[in-house]
């Protein structure tokens, strides 16, 4: 779980830092930088599981594409800054397995990382554009853990996240000629191994695959590796699968039947005497609950469930309407199918980590919005209970520039990214901004921290909760009004009507006098 993030230098971000509970919303206009937050959480995840270029390679740029390694960088006039650095706090997860498959514990599960990388040669893309300036990972103390966790959550949550760890001394240092160091902890500690950082082709933590390297920098490997983004692909959840398919769902939604599958075997309802029968079984537990779920969105759905086909070993996703049809996953909305993926990510026990969603409300009804933020919330850990099989250590971070969003997540949960103009070495710029509303848990873990709370403005709410221009101004800033002809003359240039400038929507609409 990411509580707290820092970075400079990546993109139009400089000076970020931003706290997260167990569910956030950002909030902001085209092109502010929602999404390179977004890439910059992947990146981190990509340092942790490959080498730097690599890493690079797979963060798409202003263009949409991933070979221009410069792109990443901070743009500086006509130029680009040479570094950037990131400061990640994290609730890694208390067990694992290391690539063989042997158990892991971590020493300490409440940890700071952080890495700065400089980019050697101008941003051609060569073998060695990147370098690893440093690199390091230190322990946060349980004692110390009320002092880094502001967002609101019992002790009985902390208690089962965060071990009682004493150590001190950091499991990853760095020194200031350049040195990293990686500080053993568990059964097989020995002493520091120490390396010149600009020869390394990866970062040490992303190194660590066994036991032997160090339980705690394994365990924070895999919870890097979990900070993923989501793109529910349609054609991805229509696809049937393969009785050999992964039982498991894929970022781009691929493998929904046989995760839903396997999750009906894994919570029999009793009903079946044979487990691999329960794929055509309509009465499963796991069924009823996801088509319970998928009411919510769609009044007609009575059922839904897995039709095993013996004959062509195929897995095919199936939904019965209240009428007695039933159709395939191929006959769904997008919508539909997407919120019917998360339902099916929210029964998982096996989904833990970091999950990031673009515009979660794209192919969902106005009207049916608050469900899918029920949902998304519902996917999140709940900080109010122990972590356990019922109550997974996810996290999910969702982006939007919509107001039917904005109007309606929980207020603490709200952050709202803007441009910001900034001038630095001469250099005038415009670098992403994220603020919070007034009295809520980041206003009080700034002042904490001894710095100014970052408090959006009432106006820039505003957008967000009346968003419709009034009458008059959408009058003077049309610029095409329609020119009629009558008897072959041509009349006075009339403007469309809109539909909530009707005499009868403007009763049912509230005046921005009344909002303020």
């Amino acid at each position: 779980m990411l509580t707290r993030l820092k970075i400079s230098g990546f993109k139009n971000l400089i000076d970020v830092d931003i706290r997260f509970g167990p569910f956030t919303c950002i909030a902001g206009a085209n092109g502010v930088g929602k999404s390179n937050l977004f890439d910059a959480i992947r990146f981190l995840s990509a340092l942790a599981d490959m080498p730097l270029m690599d890493a690079a390679a797979s963060v798409r740029d202003e263009a949409q594409h991933s070979r221009d390694v410069h792109a990443l960088f901070h743009r500086t006039g006509a130029g680009f800054d040479t570094e950037m650095t990131f400061e990640a706090e994290m609730i890694v997860p208390l067990r694992g397995v290391d690539d063989l498959g042997r158990e892991a514990k971590a020493t300490n599960s409440f940890l700071r990382y952080e890495v700065r990388v400089a980019n050697r040669n101008g941003g051609s893309y060569t073998g060695d554009s990147l370098r690893l300036l440093s690199e390091s990972l230190v322990p946060i103390n349980k004692s110390d853990s009320v002092k880094h966790l502001f967002f609101p959550h019992e002790k009985v949550w902390r208690d089962s996240v965060i071990d009682s760890g004493r150590r001190k001394n950091a499991f990853i240092s760095s020194t200031p000629d350049g040195m990293i160091s990686v500080h053993h902890d568990g059964k097989d500690m020995g002493q520091p191994s120490a390396v010149l950082a600009e020869m390394l082709p990866r970062t040490l933590i992303s190194a660590a695959k066994k036991i032997t390297d160090g339980p705690t920098m394994l365990l924070a490997r895999r919870e890097m590796q979990s900070w993923r983004l989501l793109q529910l692909e349609p054609s991805a959840l229509r696809r049937p699968d393969e009785f050999t398919a992964t039982p498991h769902l894929q970022m781009d939604g691929a493998h929904l039947p046989a995760t839903l599958y396997r999750l009906a075997r894994e919570i029999p309802d009793g009903a079946a005497e044979d487990p691999g029968a329960v794929g055509n079984g309509e009465d499963n537990a796991v069924y009823a609950e996801i088509a319970n779920r998928l009411s919510e969105l769609i009044d007609d759905v009575r059922t839904v469930h897995i039709d095993r086909d013996e004959r062509r070993e195929l897995l095919t996703l199936m939904a019965s309407l209240r009428d007695g049809t039933t159709h395939s996953a191929k006959a769904l909305s997008d919508g539909t199918l997407r919120f019917l993926a998360l339902s099916v990510l929210e029964m998982d026990p096996q989904e833990s980590g970091l999950i990031c969603l673009e515009e979660p409300e794209n192919g969902i009804h106005p009207a049916r919005i608050p469900a899918m933020l029920r949902l998304l919330q519902e996917v999140a850990t709940d900080p109010t209970l122990p972590v356990d099989e019922t109550n997974p250590l996810r996290q999910v971070i969702i982006n939007t520039h919509s107001p039917a969003v904005v109007q309606q997540v929980p207020e603490d949960s709200l952050i709202v990214a803007q441009l910001r103009e900034t001038v630095s070495d001469g250099h005038r710029y415009k670098r992403a901004n994220f603020g919070y509303l007034e009295n809520t848990w980041r206003e009080k873990a700034a002042k904490a921290d001894e710095k100014t709370p970052d408090i959006i403005s009432k106006d820039v709410l505003l957008s967000y909760l009346n968003p419709v221009a009034p009458e008059a101004d959408y009058a003077a800033g049309y610029s095409s009004a329609v020119v009629v002809q009558i008897n072959g003359q041509a009349g006075p240039p009339t403007i469309a009507r809109r539909v909530i400038d009707r005499d009868d929507m403007k009763q049912l609409m509230l005046p921005l006098s009344e909002i303020n």
